[in-house]
């Protein structure tokens, strides 16, 4: 959990002023000890001083008091209420009688509206509004609700969010919570947002079966939990999922209003923020298969050490694509002086070795998967061989499955510029092939990317020349630029449709028909 999402935890109850600026703004929780202590509701409702026969209101309400009533009666573990104190009915009274001996055990009465300004319903517990004091660093909110939740026997409430902020406060009892920041919302696996539960977690958090569910493995790296006792009370922001525990004969009110950027949020501007947000979160997937921050390190690294890539071993009986091609008679000796005639670099030797290899290594698999063509049907060794690539094109889309992708991404960039260079003069076709047919997403983003990379550290003139010579070693540059650009927006696509999936409980299957999309 980074520090930046701790909850804090105060002693003293802060202004409307300081609570805005320093607690709200920053959408992190924070607990405030002994916040609702003055409250008429902390000793009025305080079950250990009579405060289920002050609660009893008009049904419905009152048949639940009865039912935590009956349980208290027959507590045997000591319970601080005692039928001869506070007046509780004997057993033969109506809360012992039917229709309540064949109610469930545990009973969760949540959410029950003390004020709600949201909804037309009839607010049943108006009467108790006036034992709650609003805390003052929120009497300049615009608050959406106020509500009772209270239970007769421990209980849970599933994993959600709220799409307010919520202040919970513990008038008796005592409260666990268990939080997640919105971050963490892959890890829960958050339900459809289309549904009616779409705020809330379908992990089963007590016995989770990671088969079906193997990110929520992570979960409870990223939770923090909370112990509320009477007084307390916990700022849970917007978005922030969590889990409530309570304890027996827990009583507790929670307000809600909402933030100021919901507030501030124009209508007519939703469809953009939608896109915004998603390509937020499609721009951080994309970065957690190719993490940047690690990137600037390994090159460093490898550029200084040269030790991350094994040489590869050239085929001698057949030299590759551009002696098919070209008519070459290039012997493994004389490709290794021709790499060596660049003064590379040992790592640039090494990169050159292996994405040579990888090419003649695919082009080999794939002739032996070719059926036998007759004499007449004949075709050009070029043409066989194009045929075979493009039967092996890779569809990767994560790092470690694509050696490709690999040697580009542990390139420092000059260094991958002049391999390509090299390829350019000694091998073209070997390079058109790797481009065209051997380019996976995956590796279209690394190569982009260090494209990016290298135009920062070189002059323009510098760039104008690598990439005349790079694409200019391709029968159709415009194919390559096309090859490199449809792979990169392949793993744009697939990270989107991740986020979907962990954000918004989404599987999407694909763009619709006709809309000139690749799935």
């Amino acid at each position: 959990m980074e520090s930046s999402l701790r909850v804090r935890s105060l002693k003293e109850v802060p202004s409307a002023r300081d609570f805005a600026s320093g607690i709200e703004s920053t959408n992190v929780p924070a607990v405030f000890s002994g916040c609702v202590k003055d409250w008429k509701a902390f000793s009025n409702w305080n079950p250990c001083n009579g405060g289920l026969d002050y609660l009893q209101v008009p049904l419905p309400f009152s048949a639940f008091i009865g039912l935590c009533k009956k349980r208290m009666h027959h507590s045997e573990d000591g319970s601080c209420v005692k039928s001869d104190r506070h007046g509780l009915p004997d057993a033969s009274s109506e809360y012992d009688s039917k229709p309540y001996e064949d109610a469930p055990h545990q009973i969760y009465l949540a959410q029950v509206p003390i004020i709600n300004t949201e909804t037309e319903e009839r607010v049943q517990l108006g009467s108790l509004r006036e034992d709650i004091q609003t805390p003052a660093f929120l009497e300049d909110k615009v608050l959406v609700a106020i509500n009772l939740w209270m239970n007769n026997a421990q209980a849970r409430s599933s994993t959600h969010y709220d799409p307010h902020h919520n202040l919970l406060c513990v008038v008796s009892g005592c409260k666990q919570v268990v939080l997640w920041p919105p971050s963490a919302s892959p890890m829960l696996y958050p339900m459809p947002i289309y549904g009616e539960a779409s705020n809330h977690s379908s992990v089963p958090l007590e016995n989770p079966n990671f088969s079906n569910y193997p990110r929520a493995q992570c979960l409870m790296e990223h939770s923090q939990k909370v112990i509320l006792q009477a007084g307390d009370a916990l700022f849970i922001p917007e978005g922030w999922f969590h889990q409530v525990d309570s304890d027996d004969l827990t009583i507790a009110v929670n307000f809600w209003w909402r933030s100021n950027v919901t507030l501030n949020m124009s209508e007519h501007m939703d469809a953009y923020y939608l896109r915004i947000i998603l390509r937020r979160l499609t721009d951080r997937e994309m970065d957690q298969v190719l993490p940047i921050a690690s990137l600037a390190q390994m090159e460093n690294m490898n550029r200084h050490t040269g030790i991350v890539l094994k040489k590869g071993q050239i085929n001698h009986n057949d030299n590759g694509l551009d002696q098919a091609c070209e008519g070459n008679d290039l012997k493994g000796k004389e490709v290794e002086q021709r790499f060596m005639s660049h003064a590379l670099e040992p790592l640039a030797i090494l990169a050159l070795h292996e994405l040579v290899s990888l090419v003649h290594g695919h082009i080999n698999a794939a002739e032996q998967r070719q059926p036998v063509q007759s004499a007449s049907t004949t075709a050009p060794a070029a043409s066989v061989k194009d045929e075979c690539i493009k039967v092996v094109r890779p569809s990767l889309f994560g790092l470690e499955d694509d050696p490709v992708a690999k040697i580009f991404w542990t390139l420092h960039p000059i260094t991958l510029k002049n391999v390509f260079l090299a390829m350019v003069e000694n091998f073209p076709r070997t390079l058109e092939a790797l481009i065209l047919h051997l380019l996976s997403p995956v590796g279209a983003e690394v190569l982009t990317r260090k494209f990016d990379r290298m135009d920062q550290q070189i002059t323009k003139e510098e760039r104008d020349r690598f990439y005349q010579a790079f694409y200019g070693a391709f029968d159709d540059q415009f194919a390559a630029m096309d090859a490199i650009l449809k792979g990169k927006e392949l793993f744009a696509l697939q990270a989107y449709k991740n986020v979907l999936d962990k954000y918004l409980g989404v599987d999407w299957r694909g763009p619709k028909p006709g809309s000139g999309e690749t799935s």
